[in-house]
């Protein structure tokens, strides 16, 4: 692959982001001459804030395509890809604002880079430039990443070196020779947003290439500004969806199979334990008619779905306090179950957006399988490199995410659908990351 990169087009998605626009596009125009011929490429993703005509009119050098429904980030960025004719592509988020050396510092890293590197990937800090937002990611076994350290402050971080290998470059501030992000199929564009470009880190490294890091290349992130457009029922779909299917398109044939059984049983437990504690008599769902325990007077009583509260296997007493927020949190939602009416009296409903987010995307998977299946054919049939050798550099995460989660992973159970050879990183969520202050 050669390593001249003589021209670049930088990449934006935008849907109903004008405002961020305002801050962005001006900060493109005004970077540092890279040294290579530049081009500005804006997908509007079936915007309805005038953003089109905004564009045509303040920055008429922007090359615009206008799509009449929201595509999704992944399938508008190969868009992109598809109709530039640059060596290297530039993705940034539209919520971001570039330091004005930002695109010569990616420019002159992808120069450097051998020719086996695909992509490289820069800094993201929070708006003030306090706090990082992206500088690595650790992949989670069942196909669900982290930011390592998102939300530290600066001073309290190591960000990569510069060279550093990276598992994926962040789709939000990136450079990847074209020919090698088409080459590897672009981003999934099934996956609509979210972890796409984990999805493709892992297709550049098992298909030979790798990805580093370019830490000076830093922009400005008002985090989740444009993901709040989504909702938090339709983000915890694509996010839920989207993690699956990257860990079962992948994985290679020798690890798919070992690791398969604890996938699919986290995503199964955090279905059931969302339904049965998150929702009106949810409890209903955790019951066994069938199955009997015994009390301190020693009879026999019907299950019904009680949680032990001391004594052998109980939880640590930080879980307590938060099954008590659940416990409220049940109460509030009983209410506004008998305010919707209609409802036999002790019926579950399910009213919570996690849970509902979580319904949602087994119903996408199952969809989506023959899909993904393919996808599967052609990730594995374009293997170079096995996952053992990949994953000595960047091992996987087990971390508790999801209530009910630490439970799981302490379990016998689970202890048991593990591989024994394979050695995880074991994490609570606030060791990988600045929880909500």
């Amino acid at each position: 692959m050669s390593d001249r990169v003589e021209s670049v087009d930088i990449l934006v998605v935008s849907w109903n982001g004008r405002r961020h626009l305002e801050t962005l596009l001006p900060a493109l125009e005004a970077q540092r001459d890279p040294g290579a011929a530049v081009g500005i490429r804006l997908f509007d993703n079936g915007s309805t804030d005038g953003t089109a005509a905004w564009v045509r009119s303040r920055h008429p050098r922007v090359d615009l395509v206008e799509h009449p429904v929201n595509l999704g980030f992944s399938a508008a960025n190969n868009r992109l890809a598809e109709a530039s004719s640059a060596d290297a592509l530039v993705l940034v988020n539209n919520d971001t604002r570039p330091r004005p050396d930002w695109l010569a510092e990616l420019v002159a890293a992808v120069r450097a880079a051998p020719p086996d590197v695909a992509a490289l990937s820069g800094c993201i800090v929070d708006w003030d430039g306090e706090r990082l937002d992206f500088g690595r990611g650790v992949m989670a076994f069942d196909g669900h990443a982290f930011q390592l350290d998102y939300g530290r402050l600066l001073e309290d971080v190591e960000t990569p070196a510069e060279g550093a290998e990276l598992l994926f470059p962040c789709g939000g501030n990136m450079i990847a020779r074209r020919a090698a992000f088409l080459s590897a199929g672009g981003f999934d564009e099934s996956y609509f947003a979210y972890l796409e470009d984990v999805d493709l880190g892992w297709r550049f490294w098992s298909g030979g290439e790798r990805v580093l890091s370019a830490p000076r290349a830093v922009v400005h992130h008002r985090s989740k500004a444009t993901s709040n457009l989504l909702g938090n029922a339709n983000r915890g779909l694509l996010f839920e969806r989207n993690a699956y299917f990257t860990a079962f398109k992948n994985y290679d044939a020798e690890l798919w199979p070992q690791l398969m059984p604890a996938v699919q049983l986290t995503l199964l437990a955090r279905t059931q334990h969302l339904l049965a504690r998150c929702n009106p008599n949810g409890d209903v769902l955790a019951q066994d008619p069938f199955r009997t325990v015994v009390d301190g007077s020693g009879k026999a009583s019907a299950d019904r779905g009680a949680v032990p509260r001391g004594g052998a296997g109980a939880a640590p007493r930080g879980l307590w306090q938060r099954a008590r927020d659940v416990v409220a949190l049940r109460t509030r939602l009983r209410r506004l179950a008998r305010r919707l009416g209609g409802l036999p009296a002790g019926a579950p409903a399910v009213v919570d957006d996690q849970t509902v987010a979580q319904v949602r995307a087994l119903s996408a998977i199952v969809r989506g399988l023959d899909g993904a299946s393919e996808q599967r054919r052609l990730v594995q049939a374009r293997r170079r490199r096995p996952d053992r050798e990949i994953l000595e550099r960047f091992p996987l995460y087990v971390v508790p995410t999801y209530p009910g989660d630490e439970q799981l992973f302490a379990s016998e159970g689970f202890e048991a659908l593990w591989p024994a050879d394979l050695d995880p990183v074991r994490l609570r969520l606030d060791d990988v990351m600045e929880m909500e202050r």
